[in-house]
């Protein structure tokens, strides 16, 4: 069985285990939440003694970098953390520049992942995005929105870490978790688009294709492309949602007080049958 940790032949010191550790944080291959082998088992994958093993897996906690559940094993800490502390990610939420600043910061940073993911993409990178876009169509053509939606930023996230530099892979990684949590826009409403579902899923074909074939011209135009056209249909969700607001509120006041009720329960009945 294959295993992400290799042995140490010389130097068996908790400083060699530590280094192997940090660098598998930093390149991505541990991440946050990952658990790490047993002791016993650990130890024999990195052939030294388990005194060893135990002093570097302290001296990470300690730093941060790893933390241990009672009875449940070791685990990598949450080392990428929030861009934002919590005031400022409720006040972004609400300001209406946010989403647009974020889809800009998005668009030329992922421009530059896709570009260099086409330069330095292995073999074994091609084989992950391929499962990646695999499943992407799986969940595409089973209606699952969820899973498509999760699978979208798994799939932004592998190209980050296809261009094998770990500033940019973990600077991308926070950034998505702010797209994962809906602090900008719900992509659940521009999936509801008609034909979006569709022309996203051909996006990301069209990153995959040009990183695996290592066109960084196409790869980078394919990312900017996908990025305007959220940008783009964000913009149409919202504006039709500020719309379809304003036609309610007309219809009400229209209405006089005696019928305004009528008109709500209508208009509420019309949108769920629409399935808002």
């Amino acid at each position: 069985m294959s295993t992400i940790y290799r042995r140490i032949e010389h130097g068996r010191t908790a400083d060699a285990v530590v280094r192997q550790i940090e660098e598998l944080i930093l390149e991505g291959v541990l991440r946050d939440g990952d658990r790490l082998p047993g002791e016993r088992e650990l130890a024999a994958e990195m052939n030294i003694s388990r005194p060893i093993l135990r002093e570097a897996l302290k001296s990470l906690e300690a730093r941060g970098l790893l933390f241990t559940r009672q009875g449940g094993g070791t685990f990598v800490a949450n080392v990428v953390g929030e861009v934002f502390a919590p005031p400022m990610r409720e006040l972004i939420a609400t300001h209406p520049k946010a989403t647009a600043h974020y889809l800009e910061y998005r668009r030329e940073v992922e421009a530059v992942a896709a570009e260099m993911a086409a330069h330095r993409v292995t073999e074994a990178d091609k084989a992950f995005l391929q499962d990646i876009i695999r499943r992407m169509e799986q969940a595409h053509a089973s209606g699952d929105f969820d899973a498509e939606a999760e699978i979208d930023v798994e799939f932004h996230n592998a190209v980050g870490e296809c261009a094998h530099n770990f500033v940019l892979l973990h600077t991308l990684r926070s950034c998505y978790r702010l797209l994962a949590e809906g602090v900008f826009f719900s992509r659940a409403r521009i999936y509801d688009l008609p034909g979006a579902r569709e022309e996203l899923l051909e996006q990301h074909r069209a990153i995959f294709l040009a990183i695996c074939e290592g066109d960084a011209e196409r790869a980078r135009a394919a990312s900017i492309a996908h990025i305007d056209f959220v940008a783009k249909t964000n913009a149409e969700v919202e504006r039709t949602g500020e719309w379809e607001r304003v036609a309610r509120l007309r219809l009400q006041q229209r209405a006089g007080p005696r019928n305004a009720e009528q008109v709500r329960r209508s208009v509420r009945d019309r949108s769920r049958a629409a399935g808002e």
